[in-house]
């Protein structure tokens, strides 16, 4: 990989910028979801479409978001990307004056859209922006980034939407429908001024990124000569960078899994919840922790790929002491698959691009698709916890200890997923071609 610019503190600190605006706007789910469940009187499963809108984009646009960025470059389409993102969040002035759920999914859904031109813009031009041996270093900097700011995030937005909602749910069953009307739209109007407020930070920040000094950086073609002859291969000639994608992918899911079911599992375990509200902060702070190990760490003392074998083995570990343990000793060791987690995202992305060349903006969109296992790998973790409670409660257990033991023995499924970044850390990032 090749890179223009020396000195390249300056824009880390502004892609390190663009980081925390990711994380900030993906954490905020947290606190949407409930508030969308009470505003609009959703039922649970319907109130999750908040996440699925958001993963949904990023498979919808991430090829398109390659074929944008391929044409205009990584900062203007960094900077289309915010301006995306800025007008998804004044959709959700609209949406809340109608109090209409299909209004918030497409606002959400365009910022998605925004989000994935920026994620497939900002990965590589990361990763690339300076020697490839130490982009997992460089990735787990905009990590840190990233997890603060989606906690900070949360702790707002979660103060100001779900303020007073537990009043507002009790209210509701013993209220006449004109009152009901009057609590809701009141509800949601607390959008308009932190969305506002988003919306003209994420305008300023697309305009300032046009004149910020960051480099142009490209990826150093991979051509080989074969005969004398120029021989230019395809996407498709690459099988570490799918088995990067598939890495990736499965990393997600368990991340996702590690974050978001770590408070309904201590409420399963019989933990009240206003203790394991604060669950998902232990998984969250054990990301960060590491990361800033990563950074010191990466690549002076050991290469992003024993980085990737340890975090790997890591997982594998601590998923069989969640299945061997019970209580809050086995939700401290769901909360320790963020020390697990950490360092996997930063190395597969420098392990994947690596020797793309001009494959390397088509290839990121590819990484940046590998975030849908966020959408499917959680969901089949609680498939399995609902099969598995049934089959409990049908042998005669009562319901409470079923779903404590279904919830504990279902986290099985992250083992595979380990397994598999454990191999693309060993043997399938040396793949670079198909054997003839």
């Amino acid at each position: 990989m090749s890179n223009t610019s020396k000195n390249n503190l300056v824009p880390i600190a502004i892609i390190g910028g663009l980081f925390a605006i990711f994380g900030f706007v993906t954490w905020i789910n947290g606190a949407l979801i409930p508030f969308m469940k009470t505003i609009n009187e959703l039922t649970q499963a319907q109130s999750y479409f908040v996440a699925t809108a958001s993963y949904i984009s990023f498979v919808v646009m991430a090829l398109p978001a390659s074929y944008i960025i391929n044409k205009i470059g990584y900062k203007n389409g960094i900077s289309l990307g915010l301006g995306i993102m800025a007008v998804g969040a004044l959709v959700f002035i609209p949406a809340a004056d109608a109090r209409t759920y299909w209004l918030f999914l497409v606002a959400i859904f365009i910022q998605g859209i925004g989000m994935t031109i920026c994620q497939t813009a900002a990965n590589p031009y990361i990763t690339i922006l300076g020697p490839i041996e130490s982009g997992a270093k460089r990735m787990a900097m905009m990590g840190i980034a990233n997890k603060v700011a989606g906690a900070l995030g949360s702790i707002i937005f979660g103060a100001i939407l779900l303020s007073g909602i537990d009043e507002v749910n009790e209210k509701l069953g013993s209220v006449s429908i004109e009152e009901k009307t009057v609590l809701l739209d009141t509800m949601a109007d607390s959008v308009h001024a932190p969305y506002i407020v988003m919306a003209i930070t994420l305008f300023i920040f697309a305009f300032f990124i046009r004149k910020a000094p960051l480099p142009h950086v490209e990826a150093t073609h991979d051509e080989q000569i074969a005969g004398g002859v120029m021989t230019k291969k395809t996407i498709f000639q690459f099988p570490h960078l799918w088995l990067g994608v598939l890495a990736l992918f499965v990393y997600v899911g368990a991340e996702v899994i590690a974050g978001d079911t770590i408070i309904a599992y201590g409420i399963s375990l019989g933990i009240p919840a206003t203790e394991a509200k604060f669950f998902t902060t232990y998984t969250l702070m054990a990301m960060v922790g590491t990361y800033a190990l990563g950074v010191f760490l990466i690549p002076k003392y050991i290469k992003q790929k024993t980085a990737l074998v340890v975090s790997a083995i890591l997982g594998i570990i601590f998923t069989g002491l969640i299945l061997s343990t019970s209580g809050f000793t086995s939700v401290l060791f769901v909360a320790a698959l963020g020390i697990a987690n950490a360092l996997v995202w930063p190395a597969i992305w420098p392990l994947t691009l690596d020797g793309l060349g001009k494959h390397t903006k088509t290839a990121s969109a590819l990484l940046i698709m590998a975030i849908s296992g966020g959408a499917i790998i959680p969901p089949l973790y609680g498939r399995i916890v609902d099969a598995n409670k049934h089959e409990l409660i049908t042998s005669g257990i009562n319901d409470a200890d079923a779903l404590a033991t279904a919830s504990t023995s279902s986290y099985w499924i992250l083992i595979p997923c380990y397994l598999l970044i454990l191999f693309f850390a060993l043997w399938g990032h040396k793949i670079k071609s198909w054997k003839k």
